[in-house]
């Protein structure tokens, strides 16, 4: 039987069993009408009887089951979707965040500007199943992590994940899963996870969410978690987020606005040392774990509660991939190599970051979070959380129009900057314009900043608007929408981490070296948004070891 060659690249994975590819690819087996995770400890199949998916749904629409020895849906997501930039990919993102649940194809169809027939059409041509199934399946995966992680009712963890009803929601495990929701969970090895996902404390009126839960957070190794809470750090706006970075455990928490009311979220990542796997290793190796604490109005709010952690931590990427393509370059490689699985932070919500990256437009990082702090305080809607450091809101786009002033007449001496104590912002009358105008554009619906955004649309958009220039929309296509191949020309920090790095020379003069660093930024593609977060982490350091040379000869 003939393969060609990405079959037996898959295959040679299933061979040694290599849990990197876990959530990649499926492998399915026609004699036993199974579908496996790539490291299933089970005997390898014949490749003769072997056929891949690169989604479970796909699978699902052949006919076949989930393996229950090793649980395939329980997996990291597949970073495809995050680097994919067409319809499917788009759509993909939009089905995680359980853009179908309260709306339906036709819903999903509608945010992406095409019709449900184009939709089901590219889907299933693209991933091997239509919208529906894709969904179905993606309700399923969230449902048997509910049933192992907590003590949720099966009717709770029914609604919660999607299903318009228990039945349905029953009828499905037993499809996909061969098991009755029950089932699963009474074979589910519970531990320290678990949770019983029960009403938290009353706290008032309209006081703050209701319920809690909590649940692990699958991650794809290696995984640089002190890198990513740091950088996280940095940018938190006390209130509506905090840090913890000196404990045992590293902890960020944040405040969101969801479907269905305000929410709060929790993310403490510790490290263990676990037993390698089918022996690749010879020692014991450190992971990390992710826990998500979360505190909702309503347990319809899981699936977006999930996505938002998993997005702000980029806990979907494919690491190796990463280090395999841009450790090749001479200057970058070692450092690279030095700090694997560095990721590229994303945000809890895309009008939200529009207002904070247009705030710290040609200001530091410190500054721009003094401006926010200030806004936060004076326009943010106040939650009670019982999670440290957590008290508000941040004001809604029609919350900052209300709030944020018309910026003072230009007229008269002297720079144009708003003093006035009193202003939740103290920029220059053409910050605060800008901000308006987008807080606008936000309000009326005319500008949507979502997962499913079609990204070079989005930049053409923002660009086109007053005050936001080339570099300010780059980076959000970054930050909010994940694009792994962004280049942010004119970044003064990127210049700075590539000299010390030795990537261009220092005595370039400021334009010449942004020419020839995005010129030298091609070689990194698709990757170019991973190497800009080595660039700025080297910018960072106060002294950069010189590449080792290779003195072999």
């Amino acid at each position: 039987m003939e393969h060609n060659e990405d079959f037996d690249r898959r295959y040679r994975a299933v061979q040694s069993r290599d849990r990197r590819f876990d959530g990649q690819f499926y492998t399915a087996v026609s004699s036993t009408k199974i579908y496996c995770r790539p490291s299933c400890p089970a005997q390898t199949p014949k490749p003769e009887n072997v056929t891949f998916f690169s989604t479970s749904a796909a699978a699902h629409e052949h006919g076949y089951r989930a393996c229950k020895r090793c649980l395939p849906d329980a997996t990291p997501g597949a970073p495809e979707w995050n680097i994919r930039q067409d319809l499917a990919g788009r759509a993909m993102r939009l089905i995680r965040e359980g853009a179908m649940n309260d709306g339906g194809v036709r819903t999903l169809s509608a945010r992406l500007g095409y019709s449900s027939r184009h939709l089901h059409r590219t889907l299933t041509a693209e991933l091997g199943a239509g919208p529906l199934a894709l969904a179905r399946a993606h309700r399923m995966h969230l449902a048997r992590s509910l049933l192992v992680s907590t003590q949720m009712s099966i009717t709770d963890v029914a609604f919660a994940s999607g299903f318009s009803s228990v039945r349905q929601f029953n009828a499905t495990a037993s499809t996909l899963f061969d098991a009755t929701p029950r089932e699963i969970r009474q074979h589910a090895h519970r531990g320290s996870q678990a949770s019983p996902g029960r009403p938290v404390d009353q706290k008032g009126p309209d006081a703050g969410p209701q319920l809690s839960l909590r649940l692990a957070l699958p991650v794809r190794e290696p995984f640089n978690a002190a890198e990513v809470f740091r950088f996280l750090d940095q940018r938190a706006i006390p209130g509506v987020e905090s840090t913890q970075l000196d404990g045992e455990a590293l902890v960020y928490a944040r405040t969101l606005r969801l479907t269905h009311g305000p929410a709060a979220i929790q993310v403490t990542a510790a490290e263990v040392t676990v037993a390698p796997d089918g022996g690749d290793f010879a020692t014991e190796v450190g992971r990390w774990q992710l826990q998500l604490d979360c505190e909702l109005s309503s347990f319809a709010d899981i699936p977006a509660a999930v996505a938002v952690a998993r997005r702000i931590f980029d806990l979907d990427a494919d690491p190796l991939a990463v280090v395999a393509a841009l450790s090749a370059d001479p200057a970058l490689g070692p450092w690279v190599t030095e700090w694997p699985g560095l990721r590229m932070p994303g945000t809890a919500d895309g009008p939200e970051y529009l207002i904070r990256a247009i705030v710290g437009q040609q200001i530091s990082v410190v500054a721009a979070r003094t401006q926010l702090t200030r806004l936060v305080d004076v326009l943010g809607t106040p939650l009670i959380s019982s999670f440290a450091g957590l008290s508000r809101l941040f004001p809604t786009p029609e919350e900052i129009l209300a709030g944020v002033p018309e910026p003072p007449s230009r007229k008269g001496p002297g720079p144009h900057v708003a003093l006035d104590p009193e202003r939740p912002l103290r920029l220059p009358a053409r910050s605060i314009s800008t901000v308006r105008i987008a807080a606008q554009a936000l309000a009326s619906g005319e500008l949507q900043l979502h997962q499913g955004a079609d990204t070079r649309a989005l930049h053409e958009q923002l660009t086109a608007m007053p005050g936001i220039g080339q570099w300010t929309a780059s980076y959000l296509m970054l930050r909010v929408l994940g694009d792994p191949d962004v280049w942010m020309t004119g970044d003064v920090v990127l210049v700075t981490g590539a000299k010390k790095l030795g990537i261009l020379d220092p005595d370039l003069n400021k334009a010449a070296a942004h020419r020839a660093l995005q010129t030298h930024a091609q070689r990194w593609s698709p990757w170019r948004s991973y190497a800009a977060m080595y660039l700025w982490k080297a910018a960072a350091q106060s002294a950069v070891r010189q590449p080792r040379k290779d003195t072999s000869s």
